[in-house]
């Protein structure tokens, strides 16, 4: 049951579904049954039971060899929201907002909150994008991305032979760009916030400081990685005492990084982090593991405020991240595609829907890899790729009957005549102000190095630049010359923070964002279109399981339940490959404001919660 009135916190499980059983299928799936006709409907009722199943059963979203239990991760109130990968993070968001700070700064406490309790993606040693719609109706961009230290170069990871060398752009210390996220949440700290700097740090002094108890979800990924962390001192001492993964229910104290926060916190987010004690030490370790990154490299670093794609989809304005992120514009060509055809008639997991959505990803993807990069290096042409009669002429190619067997990059130029592991979390207060922000270390833990005496894990972001052209990162994503390495460029992203706004462009509808490397983009898409096209309540918009295909690998992904069997053989009479295993697509953190409450839920696929007051 959804959660009201003061303070709400939701992270309950499934059974909260039992008392609700009718009002989720005559709100979410009774409305589905509604659409399209009766030939229509054989093709994709099945989806039907799946889609309930994916809110009723602790099992419906297990895939590979990880379980993901969808709990009732959702609440609803009136004055403002915080959704974001852990629950510590959410509750100390929803007091900023109680104690009188805005929508600004209940992100950047979440933020820091997220870098002590969530560090496989929460971090100082990382980066990020923030999507900002503010009450006076200014919509901003801002791009704290990490960036390529001064001595990085274009061939960096190349043999003599000018193959690659596998695993020097991710465990390595030359893995690790300059970190953007400290000077992000200053920066829209200084610009936008309300409540004093110290304040906002100083939940997440006090959780590093005190600990927190080890949850099934932190021990699992500390498992998963400790190959990795007993190559590194500083980072066996504090996930593997003993020479052990920490225990489920073990308490995780971080005294360095407490350390690294209260210096944050007297000094402020640059001054306490990107000079004095932090970046000495920081420079030490470089130059003790073979790093690039030095003190010049910290001090030169720079958030860069930028315009917010924008599109729209059914009339409602489509706010998202320009590059370097690639999100914003593959989105909204998505989108443009999607919106030539009447996907809710076509009803949910339909082989004419389904068939479609795998196109438009197909040419946004293959788009991405030729076009996208750091604005700053490279003549990324944007307005053209989303221009409507680009888009116009992406759909000519894309046939119903048929998948295109090969697709290539548009040219979007001659419409130019006009001027991996990731976190995200969402929030709203009750003035209009929202905030949609996605940061990043890259891998799960980034690069697994703790710095010594700092307590943060460093990212390993250079592996999202092209090491060389062609040749797939670890999220099995290529790229081209624009996305090359050069010298404080940023990498291009998947990231993907969004924000929806109501019809009139004046208020936030809804606000989301995803983990999942090359997988975000497609993950904000088909929450969008699950809540505009199929009307679905947002957790069930939220639930319903997803596909993803990036253009190259040339199958598409699937979540179990996203493809019944018949549907599956229907796609693949059209062309369409699919993976042999299902595996998890993304975890969207999202808020909906309609009618004047706002509804927060955290995905089922995450440990997050959703907090309201």
């Amino acid at each position: 049951m959804p959660q009201h009135g003061k303070g709400a916190l939701s992270r309950r499980g499934n059974r909260g579904f039992s008392t609700h059983k009718h009002g989720v299928l005559s709100e979410g799936i009774k409305g589905v049954l509604s659409q399209g006709g009766g030939r229509a409907r054989g093709a994709w009722a099945p989806h039907l039971l799946f889609l309930a199943l994916v809110s009723l059963s602790p099992l419906a979203l297990s895939a590979g060899r990880g379980t993901w239990t969808p709990n009732d991760q959702r609440a609803t109130g009136t004055r403002g929201a915080v959704v974001s990968a852990h629950p510590l993070a959410s509750q100390v968001g929803l007091a900023v907002l109680k104690k009188g700070g805005n929508a600004v700064d209940a992100a950047v406490a979440t933020a820091l909150a997220l870098a002590v309790v969530h560090p496989q993606a929460g971090n100082l040693g990382g980066g990020g994008f923030m999507i900002l719609h503010l009450k006076d109706g200014r919509n901003l961009a801002l791009d704290f991305r990490e960036m390529a230290p001064r001595r990085a170069h274009k061939d960096m990871y190349l043999d003599a032979k000018g193959r690659v060398r596998p695993g020097e752009s991710l465990w390595t210390s030359r893995a690790a760009g300059v970190p953007g996220s400290p000077a992000g949440l200053y920066h829209a700290h200084k610009a936008f916030g309300k409540l004093p700097w110290k304040a906002l740090v100083q939940p997440a002094i006090r959780l590093a400081k005190e600990g927190f108890l080890v949850d099934s979800f932190l021990h699992r990924s500390i498992a998963a990685k400790q190959k990795l962390f007993r190559r590194w001192k500083a980072t066996a001492a504090i996930f593997l005492p003993g020479g052990k993964p920490l225990a489920l229910g073990a308490r995780l104290r971080q005294p360095d990084l407490a350390r690294t926060l209260e210096r944050m916190a007297a000094r402020g987010g640059i001054e306490g982090f990107y000079r004095g004690e932090t970046a000495a030490r920081l420079e030490a370790w470089m130059k003790e593991s073979g790093g690039l990154i030095d003190r010049k490299d910290l001090a030169a670093y720079k958030v860069v405020e930028r315009e917010p794609i924008r599109g729209t989809y059914r009339g409602y304005p489509v706010l998202s991240m320009p590059p370097p992120s690639s999100g914003g514009v593959a989105l909204v060509q998505m989108l443009g595609l999607l919106e030539k055809k009447d996907i809710r008639a076509m009803g949910f997991g339909s082989v004419p829907k389904l068939h479609w959505m795998i196109e438009a990803m197909r040419r946004a993807y293959a788009d991405r890899a030729k076009w996208l990069g750091d604005p700053d290096f490279y003549p990324v042409p944007v307005k053209g790729l989303i221009a409507p009669k680009y888009l116009d002429s992406l759909a000519k190619g894309m046939r119903e009957d048929k998948a295109t067997p090969e697709i290539e990059a548009g040219d979007p130029k001659a419409m130019m005549r006009e001027s991996r592991e990731t976190t995200h979390f969402s929030v709203l207060d009750g003035e209009g102000n929202a905030v949609s922000c996605t940061t990043t270390l890259n891998s799960s833990f980034g690069n697994s190095q703790v710095v010594p005496g700092l307590g943060f894990f460093l990212n390993n972001e250079m592996d999202d630049f092209s090491a060389k052209p062609g040749v797939p990162n670890q999220f099995g994503l290529v790229g081209a010359e624009a996305n090359a390495i050069a010298p404080k460029k940023r990498m291009l992203s998947s990231m993907t923070p969004t924000i929806v706004l109501d019809r009139a462009g004046k208020k936030p509808f809804l606000v989301l964002g995803s983990p999942g490397g090359g997988r975000i983009i497609n993950t904000v898409l088909q929450v969008i279109v699950n809540v505009v096209d199929h009307r679905l309540p947002l957790h069930l918009a939220v639930g319903a399981p997803r596909i993803h295909q990036q253009w190259k690998p040339r199958e598409t992904a699937w979540e179990r339940l996203a493809l019944v069997p018949e549907v599956r053989k229907a796609l693949e009479a059209k062309g369409q490959r699919f993976a042999r295993r299902p595996r998890v697509i993304g975890r969207c953190q999202a808020i909906l404001w309609k009618g004047g409450r706002m509804t927060a839920v955290a995905d089922p696929r995450s440990n997050g919660a959703a907090g309201v007051w």
